[in-house]
């Protein structure tokens, strides 16, 4: 085959196929940035072009902003992102990175909570940068400077101090963050994993004070059949921790769903319980937690139980639970006639809608919207209605408890002020 005809053949396959980005080895910091990825036209919202290259911008001090529409920490930084363009006009490109689809991510920022950040741009349907720049959570800023990865850090770390240092060429003060992974124990050295002859039979650990290497959320340790045997909590209020541990005590221990109605805070600082500031409601990041406990399989049933005396011991509270009288609502059936039965169809449950509905599903899914976070009560509600079935109910919109009321009158149905023995969960200084 003459030479020049298989290169011309080669060149065709090229520019058929072209470069795959998403191929790319993952980019550590110092690594160049790929040439093709200046040209890559990157699916954009909020943008003048659907598709869009950042090639415009190769000269700027480039911050990719991994973000989803889910993220409340994420869209807490777009004002700040925002200032931090406007002040160095010229000289930094911020760009949203997710990889939702575009049809989600235009109805969020369509939304009545979105359209005050509808000026962000935003990449969306992303693999690229995702493969590029892999993370296990959001926000994660990757930082681009003169065509190589600068750093990688969390949204927290950007300010008009660090990004003035990396902009002026000054000794940078940010902090590297590498994402860690759930796979393993919580802070677990990898060197444990090479012991061929041991069984971790139990493991605790606890910290206290934000790591950015991490995000907030946890995980849970299952066996092969499913029995979750250990708990995994990062970067969390103690109160969040208390309530999770609640939760699976009062549904494992006493059949019954639990809520923060059902909790009792009795401490002189609870904001502190929250890791939450008073004056800004922002988080303090020396009151969040990190923990984790692993037991024996065979004691599977009693690791919330052990969790919860763990934080007691350790801790500057005690959360115990108390069986107390307590102030409450029970709804009851004010007749034997059956308004409610379900005649049947698709399962429904949009309570506190507009209208409210339940249909074919069981009458708990009300009392635990009640029990949620509603402008109807701050008081407990109880189903004292001994119902089993499968119900149909559809309401108005409700706003608040006269007007409940009487529209379950229509069922025979009544929410009654009563003062019951209740399981609590009461938090207390030590």
């Amino acid at each position: 085959m003459n030479i020049f005809f298989y290169r011309q053949l080669l060149m065709v396959a090229f520019l058929t196929v072209g470069f795959n980005l998403s191929a790319q080895q993952a980019l550590k910091i110092g690594d160049a940035i790929p040439k093709e990825f200046w040209n890559e036209p990157f699916e954009m919202v909020n943008a003048a072009q659907k598709k869009q290259s950042l090639a415009a911008d190769s000269n700027k001090l480039i911050l990719l902003d991994f973000w989803g529409t889910w993220c409340s920490a994420c869209l807490i930084n777009f004002p700040k992102m925002e200032e931090i363009q406007k002040q160095y006009a010229g000289r930094i490109k911020v760009v949203a990175v997710t990889d939702q689809q575009r049809k989600i991510v235009e109805k969020f920022f369509a939304s009545k909570n979105g359209k005050q950040y509808d000026r962000v741009l935003s990449i969306v349907e992303d693999k690229t940068l995702h493969s590029l720049f892999p993370h296990r959570g959001v926000p994660f800023v990757v930082w681009i400077k003169d065509g190589k990865v600068f750093n990688t850090t969390d949204a927290e770390q950007v300010t008009l101090k660090t990004v003035k240092e990396v902009l002026d060429g000054e000794k940078s003060s940010l902090q590297t963050v590498v994402q860690m992974g759930r796979e393993r124990p919580f802070m677990l050295a990898e060197s444990f994993d090479r012991q061929q002859k041991v069984n971790m039979l139990n493991y605790s650990i606890l910290i206290k004070g934000a790591i950015p290497d991490i995000g907030s959320g946890g995980t849970y340790r299952k066996n092969p059949q499913g029995t979750i045997y250990g708990r995994q909590f990062t970067n969390q209020p103690l109160f969040s921790i208390c309530f999770a541990i609640g939760y699976h005590i009062f549904m494992n221990s006493f059949k019954e769903r639990f809520s923060e109605k059902r909790m009792m805070i009795e401490v002189k600082e609870p904001l502190s319980l929250k890791a939450t500031s008073a004056a800004e409601g922002k988080m303090i990041a020396n009151e969040l937690y990190h923990y984790e406990m692993i037991v024996p399989e065979r004691d599977a049933d009693s690791l919330y139980l052990y969790m919860l005396k763990d934080l007691n011991r350790y801790t500057d509270f005690t959360a115990k639970i108390e069986k107390m009288d307590m102030k409450c609502l029970a709804l009851v059936r004010t007749s034997s006639k059956d308004k409610i039965a379900t005649k049947g169809g698709k399962r429904v449950s949009s309570f506190f809608g507009n209208p409210s509905v339940l249909q074919n599903v069981p009458l708990g899914h009300m009392v635990n919207m009640l029990n949620g976070k509603n402008p109807i009560t701050d008081l407990a509600v109880i189903d004292e209605t001994g119902y089993t079935g499968m119900v149909d109910i559809a309401l108005p919109s409700i706003t608040n408890l006269p007007e409940l009321k009487k529209e379950l009158k229509k069922y025979d149905l009544d929410l009654v002020e009563e003062v019951r023995g209740l399981n609590m969960l009461v938090i207390r200084d030590k």
